[in-house]
C-alpha cells in the first residue's frame, strides 16, 4: 500500500485530526538531486571511470525546506536489470520514507506547545 492509498483510507474513514499528509511531504520538499555511486566517485577523484559495480546504486539527495537534508538510496543486484528511472524513483521513494518521521516529530511538538 502506497502513502495515496493510505491517505484515502484515512479520509474515508473521517480521520480528521491533525496528521501530516504526502501533500505535506511534497510541499516540504525544496530540491531534489539524483547521482549514481559512480558518478559521485568520479566527482570526487576527478576521474572518468568508475568501477562498473558503482554505477547500479543510485542516490536520491532531498533537500527540505528547513535546509536539512535526507538521502535515499536503490542498489540493482544485476547489472541486466539496471533502469537509471526505476532507480532514482525507488532511491526518491527511500528518502521521502525518511521525512515522515521528521515531520511528525515536528507536528507532534507543535501539538504540544499548543
Amino acid at each position: 500500500m502506497n502513502d495515496q492509498a493510505i491517505e484515502q483510507e484515512i479520509q474515508a474513514k473521517g480521520l480528521t485530526a491533525p496528521r501530516v499528509t504526502p501533500q505535506d511531504i511534497e510541499a516540504n520538499i525544496k530540491q531534489e538531486y539524483y547521482f549514481t555511486a559512480g558518478e559521485g566517485y568520479c566527482g570526487a577523484t576527478g576521474g572518468k571511470v568508475y568501477p562498473s559495480a558503482l554505477g547500479l546504486l543510485t542516490f536520491c539527495v532531498i533537500e527540505l525546506q528547513s535546509g536539512f537534508i535526507v538521502t535515499g538510496e536503490s542498489a540493482c543486484a544485476s547489472p541486466e536489470n539496471f533502469d537509471a528511472d526505476l532507480g532514482r524513483k525507488i532511491a526518491r521513494q527511500n528518502a521521502v520514507q525518511k521525512i515522515w518521521p521528521l515531520m511528525g516529530y515536528a507536528l507532534k511538538e507543535k501539538l504540544a506547545a499548543e
